[in-house]
């Protein structure tokens, strides 16, 4: 593949230059492809993507073919919310890893789109296809996938405009029915496996609002300003109402409530309460999935 640098791109980065004259591909894809030694400037190898290109320079890129992927179908149970020639919405159940990672080959969201779903985006790579953001394993609700690259990078581009809200079931009674939770999120120092509010960290906002309260427990819902790992777990424990169920934030609270019912009832729930009930896209488009009915039981045992 061939391109040459116009005035428009005259002292730009090799990388960005390349991403506004190839817009099919995205720059750190280019960026792979330059440290890859598959892009030479005027018949020379470029050695760096940060290399200041000139007006009227030949750029020579040498796209490899797409590696078949390694990933099976799997019919497996998918709720499709929405299936359009961009994107498509699905229900994540909890329980369900979104794609391969270590100690999980298969039976994930990833293997079970590649059943139903006709196209994905490439973009995500070979073990991720069209997977734009996540949900962790044990959170349930809305997810989009994108089916084309073109709506991978749009949407990507634009994520953090999304609106994106959760509702949690969470120990006790917050002192304010609704407010904002602004606190920098890291790597916990004492244990790298989870996130904490750290002074160093990155920020990390959420507004929380208080749907209904309950003898032990109360229904939030969360909005998020920003996308940091564990970030309503995270924002939530620090704010004192851990979400119920959280093997990393919440521990055996459970065990203060004097209540036996009510103490076995919430010991028992398998999982974080945690489900994205609704996401509304920077396009507008807005879908939504019902709270899912483990946290629905749990909230009508304890009403009883």
């Amino acid at each position: 593949m061939l391109a040459r640098i116009d005035m428009a791109q005259d002292g730009e980065r090799l990388d960005r230059a390349l991403a506004k004259l190839l817009p099919e591909f995205s720059r750190s894809y280019l960026a792979k492809l330059i440290d890859d030694g598959r892009v030479r400037i005027d018949g020379a190898r470029a050695e760096k993507s940060s290399l200041r290109v000139a007006a009227g320079q030949s750029v020579e890129i040498d796209v490899p073919p797409p590696a078949e992927s390694p990933l099976v179908s799997q019919d497996l149970p998918l709720k499709i919310l929405y299936d359009g020639d961009d994107i498509v919405v699905v229900d994540k159940p909890p329980g369900l890893v979104v794609h391969p990672a270590a100690g999980h080959a298969d039976r994930t969201l990833v293997n079970a789109l590649l059943f139903h779903v006709k196209n994905l985006s490439g973009i995500g790579g070979e073990l991720r296809p069209g997977i734009v953001h996540r949900l962790d394993k044990d959170t349930s609700g809305v997810m989009v996938i994108a089916k084309t690259d073109a709506a991978h990078r749009a949407l990507a581009a634009e994520w953090r405009n999304a609106k994106k809200e959760y509702l949690a079931i969470v120990y006790g009674k917050p002192k304010k029915d609704r407010g904002t939770i602004d606190a920098p999120i890291g790597r916990d120092p004492r244990n790298r496996k989870r996130m904490a509010v750290v002074r160093n960290g990155r920020e990390a906002i959420t507004d929380y609002e208080v749907v209904e309260t309950l003898r032990y427990v109360t229904l939030v819902r969360c909005t998020l300003r920003t996308g940091r790992t564990h970030q309503i777990r995270v924002h939530l424990k620090h704010f004192g109402h851990p979400i119920v169920g959280d093997p990393l934030y919440s521990g055996p609270q459970w065990r203060g409530i004097p209540d036996k019912r009510a103490q076995k009832t919430i010991a028992n729930f398998p999982r974080q309460a945690l489900h994205a009930f609704r996401l509304t896209l920077p396009d507008g488009r807005t879908f939504e999935a019902p709270m899912p009915g483990d946290m629905a039981s749990l909230l009508q045992a304890l009403r009883a």
